[in-house]
């Protein structure tokens, strides 16, 4: 029976690192590079919600907000932001450097830009933990003796309806073929009419979106935000992304999940001190005997969505 409860409470938990995993997913599956400005977006749009519903808009503009549109005003900053990096970084040097960017010099680039971000927040909120007032906490329901936590439940329901709703579109609308043309072959792409520079742009603020989402889930059901929440959901998003398989966004669900239960398994078996080793063990492990991941292949990048 305790098995099973930490089972639901992981598969709960990965509803988070499922988001996540697929906002890598998207940005290495169509631009073949690891965007590492997404930890910052996710942790940007958790502090953004919790100041508007704390501290109303800035320049007085209205008080305190009610949790919803707080959040909503978060996720939209995560994909304002998303855009205008992608405006200041990957278009900027690739309309200077070509080929060149790929693949080092964005990554390098949104390594510098997670690193101005998190810093600039510490400097304006501090690096304390705040609370979030989360309406939903302690709202559960048992099963045969198993406790459901129906905000946890709600979160993983919206992540994979979201994530399912993305999949769909990529494969049945404009844009979405659009976008993976780019993925498999952006040079030809272009060469049959896609419009790179428009597309582009879709993307990062897809990624904005989906950081937003999963920052709102992850404050809604652990009642807290703070400047360093993006590093820890971040790396293990990507631990999930490389165990489902670069570029697969079923493959990231399956990853994130994964990462959920492992983290309540090792929790229960090992403590909480032993959830990273037993996190990038288990990646260890799957990249020794699998290294394109579960649901991956070989050709990393490129025609994978």
């Amino acid at each position: 029976m305790l098995l099973l409860q930490q089972a639901i409470n992981g598969v709960m938990l990965g509803a988070v690192y499922v988001t996540m995993a697929v906002a890598f997913t998207l940005t290495i599956g169509v631009l073949n590079f690891l965007n590492f400005t997404i930890p910052a977006l996710f942790m940007v749009s958790g502090m953004i919600g919790w100041s508007a519903a704390t501290n109303g808009l800035p320049f007085g503009l209205s008080g305190p907000m009610h949790w919803a549109p707080a959040l909503l005003i978060g996720m939209i900053s995560a994909a304002l932001m998303s855009m205008l990096i992608e405006r200041l970084s990957y278009r900027y040097l690739k309309a200077r450097h070509g080929d060149a960017t790929e693949h080092a010099i964005p990554l390098v680039s949104s390594l510098g830009f997670l690193l101005i971000i998190e810093n600039l927040v510490r400097v304006r909120f501090g690096t304390d933990m705040r609370g979030f007032a989360s309406p939903f906490q302690g709202l559960s329901f048992s099963v045969g003796g198993i406790l459901v936590s129906i905000p946890q439940l709600a979160s993983l329901a919206l992540s994979l309806v979201t994530v399912l709703l993305l999949s769909w579109l990529l494969r049945a609308s404009k844009v979405g073929r659009a976008i993976r043309a780019i993925a498999e072959n952006p040079d030809a792409a272009a060469i049959v009419g896609v419009d790179v520079r428009r597309i582009v742009p879709v993307v990062f603020a897809a990624t904005g979106l989906l950081c937003g989402l999963a920052a709102s889930i992850y404050a809604l059901n652990y009642g807290e935000v703070s400047p360093a929440m993006g590093d820890d959901i971040g790396t293990k998003a990507i631990a999930g992304m490389v165990l489902g398989g670069l570029g697969s966004i079923w493959g990231a669900i399956a990853g994130g999940l994964l990462v959920g239960l492992t983290e309540a398994f090792s929790i229960q078996v090992f403590g909480s001190d032993a959830i990273q080793a037993s996190v990038w063990g288990l990646l260890l492990i799957v990249m020794i005997l699998r290294p394109q991941g579960l649901f991956g292949h070989n050709a990393i990048g490129k025609g994978k969505l």
